[in-house]
């Protein structure tokens, strides 16, 4: 699913009304028949509404709304519209002139002073100031009104997004003067500011509603910015063939493991297994050798010559993908064979966990990094690498930048994984749970990555797959274990569901 700017969005609306010749208003309309039947599902005829409603077109909504509310039989509705310039949009005109020809309503037009009503955590306030048309951050009156619906306890629903939010990048915005929804319906496509985890709790559980926007218009516009869906990963995905052997399906070299840490190279070792590579090779500490052997016994161990840990990542027999940093640990030694290795390396590389940590004690190795390599950051190894952020918005902007600098994929892990490519595009995977957040998840992901790349997939498809992938599989084993009693393990054990359940119609 594309992503759009809200520039975007509007061009599509008015698309939409040219393709399907029909007038904004029209548009307006089955845009407010959409959130009030889902109002409709969920609240008794007796429930209280409190609307606030803007000058713009997302008050028109929201005054489209109350009035299809009041149609249906909810009367206990209090509607305060706005118009404290003079300057309405026209649609939003329209739907007031509607509005106000009800008989027996509570309708306040707000020019100069306002009288607010008293809220209750018994309310439902729906929320129609601002959509994600905005361009300046709430004053005044306004981000006096956000702040008293805030502070009310009443259940907040927002029209488009909450007033006050930006529909992409709010990193200067001070979020106490946004309002803070308990559910934001929004029309078709999610804004991209729905993604970032400091406005998860601004824009509460978010709703997609069809309204049928124009569906050339959609798929002609660029953008550099995608959900990702199950649809996209369909026609990448290729079907085992019957008569193959295990060479035809890769080889992958880990670099993976160290004293008290052979469990990361385990994870890792099983998940590019279940993946469905042919062969996994696991170099690590000479300690843990009985450990990798007995845990995985399906893959083939090289010691190396240190008891402990890592020092030598030279390659001595040919494969399709090199994985290097699960439970590696950060010993010079081992940061000196790093270096070795990527000043020499030629074939597919995937690095995680204390690879970056290694890279990040060193930071010349970042411009050594071979073309389309994947790195796969959480948020703390991300700003060791790249300096601290004080945001995940920051965190992706910085990534888009480093990607394209230093021509590499960054998976930048979190609750919505972002996938970024050299070329600026940004993959946002919705898979996954809280589950997850256990120890070993991102030695998984890892090795499912590896694995891909080792089949003969363009790591840039490897990345976008696997972080899919990996999130399906947690998403299976939480259904059946639980998302508090989770392991790694258990999202190892489900990975080859998850890919099947790709081809799934």
């Amino acid at each position: 699913m594309k992503i759009f700017t809200s520039k975007d969005i509007h061009e599509i609306d008015g698309a939409t009304c040219e393709a399907q010749q029909i007038s904004s208003l029209e548009l307006m309309e089955r845009a407010a028949s959409k959130v009030s039947s889902e109002l409709i599902s969920k609240f008794l005829l007796t429930q209280r509404f409190v609307v606030m409603a803007g000058p713009g077109n997302n008050g028109g909504d929201a005054l489209a709304v109350s009035r299809m509310l009041y149609e249906h039989g909810y009367h206990n509705l209090e509607v305060y519209f706005f118009n404290v310039t003079g300057k309405i949009s026209h649609d939003c005109e329209e739907e007031r002139k509607k509005f106000i020809t009800l008989d027996d309503i509570n309708f306040t037009e707000v020019s100069k002073e306002f009288n607010p009503p008293s809220l209750g955590s018994s309310d439902v306030v729906i929320d129609g100031l601002f959509g994600s048309g905005l361009t300046q951050p709430l004053s005044g009156g306004f981000m006096a009104v956000s702040r008293l619906i805030n502070e009310s306890g009443a259940y907040v629903i927002s029209i488009d997004v909450p007033s006050g939010l930006f529909g992409e990048w709010n990193n200067m915005l001070n979020r106490r003067d946004i309002i803070h929804a308990n559910i934001t319906y929004v029309f078709q496509i999610p804004r991209l500011s729905f993604f970032f985890e400091e406005n998860a709790n601004l824009i509460g559980d978010w709703q997609l509603l069809d309204i049928e926007l124009d569906s050339a218009k959609i798929r002609e516009m660029s953008t550099d910015y995608f959900l990702i869906e199950r649809r996209n990963l369909r026609p990448l995905l290729r079907k085992r063939l019957p008569f193959t052997g295990k060479r035809d399906y890769g080889s992958a070299l880990l670099f993976a493991g160290s004293t008290g840490m052979m469990g990361a190279a385990v994870m890792s070792a099983r998940a590019i297994l279940r993946s469905g590579a042919g062969l996994v090779t696991v170099h690590g500490a000479k300690g843990g050798l009985q450990i990798l052997q007995t845990a995985v016994p399906e893959a083939m161990y090289e010691p190396d010559r240190n008891e402990h840990f890592i020092t030598d990542m030279r390659i001595h027999h040919e494969h399709q993908v090199v994985a290097i940093g699960p439970g590696i640990g950060c010993n010079e030694q081992t940061i000196d064979a790093l270096e070795n290795y990527l000043r020499t390396c030629s074939i597919p590389l995937v690095l995680d966990a204390d690879a970056l940590n290694c890279i990040a004690r060193r930071p010349t190795l970042l411009s050594l990094l071979p073309s389309k390599t994947v790195i796969t950051p959480h948020i703390g190894e991300f700003d060791r690498l790249f300096g601290e952020h004080n945001s995940s918005e920051a965190r992706l902007q910085k990534a888009i930048e480093m990607a394209e600098r230093y021509n590499i994929i960054i998976v930048l892990k979190g609750h919505y994984t972002f996938t970024v490519r050299p070329t600026g595009r940004v993959y946002i995977n919705p898979t996954g749970n809280p589950g997850m957040a256990t120890a070993g998840s991102g030695d998984v992901l890892t090795g499912i990555i590896a694995s891909f790349i080792a089949q003969g997939y363009k790591p840039e498809h490897a990345a976008m797959i696997g972080v899919f992938v990996h999130g399906s599989a947690g998403d299976m084993a939480a259904e059946k274990i639980g998302e508090f009693g989770m392991t790694a393990s258990d999202i190892t054990s489900y990975v080859g569901k998850a890919i099947d359940a790709v081809f799934d119609k």
